[in-house]
Parts: C-alpha cells; structure tokens; sequence
C-alpha cells in the first residue's frame, strides 16, 4: 500500500510570488519523513503540493514533478481529486463534520468514493477506528457527533477518516499543534504504529518531536522574509541532530535562530 514520492526540480507559487524554490527530494514507503525548519519557509505549503492541496489555494501553481511511484501526479490528465484519495492529509488543528456522528465522520470519504453495503461501512469503521486507536473509547458512541469527543480524540478521529480510503501516503500538517501532552504522546505512537503500513510526511515545529517520531528529517530555511524558502538538507533524523551536513541546519536545530 505504501508508495515512493519522488520529488524533482519543484516550485510553488502564490500568483507571482514564489513560494517554494527547486525542492527535489525523496521519501521512502513505510517510513516517517519530518520537515523542519522557522516560520514562513515553505514547510507546509510544500506538504500540501504533495497531494495537490496547494492549487484550492487562490493564485496556488507547481512548476516540477512529484513521483508517487511511476506516476506524476501532476502530469497530464491527472485528477487532483484521485490524487488526495491516494494521498491523504491530516490538518494543524482536528476538523471532524461537526453535524456528523463519529461514525458518518469515518464513512464520509468511502461514501463520496462509491456504493457500500452497511456490513461493508461497518467493518471498514471498525477498522479504521481501531487503527487510529479509538475504537475502544469511542464503540459505545458511534452515533453521537464527532464535535463531542476531546481535542485528542478528535484528531484521531481525523486521522481514522483519513486512513479508512485506505490511501499510499499520509500527510499530516502539524498534527499536535493544537494538543495536549498526554495526547500528543498518543498521536506520536500512533504515527509510529501507521509507518507500518502507510507513507508518512509530517510537518512539526517542535524538533524533539521530529527526533521522536521520523526516520528522516528535511530542513527548510529561506535567506530573508519574502524570499522563497528551499531544502537545506535531508538525512536520517539521527544524523540531522547529531552531525548535520550544513552549518544553517546545526544553528537552528541548536536554538541559534528560528
């Protein structure tokens, strides 16, 4: 299920400005691929190319290729809307439908994608709950509104929906930004438990996180305020924060800017 991306030559746009400049990258299947890096230089903008989520952006165009495997999803005649069924993406802050159950929260993405019988909506609930680690906390409320449960909860409700279209990769943008410790604990083992089976690409701005949960880490910087930001550097995470290959990337991950 999980697939390669393979990222060469790209650059992202707001209407004239450029955003992102020349990222070429590759991220692995079945592994956690962190992007680090200060405020503004182009970490989750350059995440939301990677399954098209940049173009609902107004003036939002790519220039570049993104691999998923032997496709490029920007090539011609590509659906974007077939691209973010293959690629899913989990938000900052947990945004379940507020008028729907947990469990329609959960079906909604296979009810858009076709025709299920109810035993069929009901095994792949189960199992994508359980793969979020919520089902036991939540099987006894299934018909109450999603809105209902806590902070925590609710992200990995967020992050059940996503997985349930069963998709090759998962982005997840800042997932535990908006969290508590004890559930950001439970979002991070849960990541480690969904690298088995997915690609996962996360952007955090909190570095003891990307040591935590990623096996490789990417470093993102720009050269000043309204230039585009660029890759610095990816490597395992382990060698990012030990002895990195750029002296940017050991200021920041240091504390000396950012």
């Amino acid at each position: 299920m999980a697939k390669r991306i393979d990222v060469s030559g790209l650059n992202a746009y707001y209407s004239s400005f450029l955003a992102i400049e020349d990222i070429s990258m590759t991220v692995e299947p079945r592994s956690v691929t962190a992007f680090i890096g200060p405020s503004g230089c182009g970490k989750s903008t350059f995440l939301r190319t990677l399954n098209r989520m940049h173009e609902v952006t107004p003036g939002g165009r790519v220039e570049g290729k993104v691999m998923l495997d032997d496709e490029n999803l920007y090539g011609t005649g590509i659906d974007p809307v077939a691209v973010r069924r293959e690629v899913g993406m989990v938000f900052q802050r947990p945004n379940p439908f507020p008028t729907m159950s947990v469990y329609d929260n959960v079906a909604a993405g296979l009810r858009l994608n076709g025709k299920y019988k109810k035993s069929e909506l009901d095994d792949v609930v189960e199992k994508s709950l359980r793969g979020a680690n919520l089902w036991n906390e939540v099987k006894d409320r299934l018909n109450k509104p999603g809105s209902g449960l806590s902070g925590g909860q609710q992200q990995r409700l967020c992050i059940a929906r996503a997985i349930a279209v069963e998709p090759n990769v998962l982005l997840m943008d800042e997932p535990c930004s908006a969290l508590d410790p004890i559930s950001t604990l439970a979002i991070e083992d849960l990541i480690g438990e969904l690298k088995e089976r997915f690609t996962i690409v996360i952007v955090t701005h909190n570095m003891q996180q990307a040591a935590r949960v990623s096996d490789r880490t990417a470093f993102f910087n720009l050269a000043a305020v309204g230039q585009p930001g660029k890759l610095i550097e990816i490597d395992e995470t382990e060698r990012i924060f030990s002895n990195p290959s750029v002296q940017a990337t050991e200021d920041y991950i240091s504390g000396r800017f950012g």
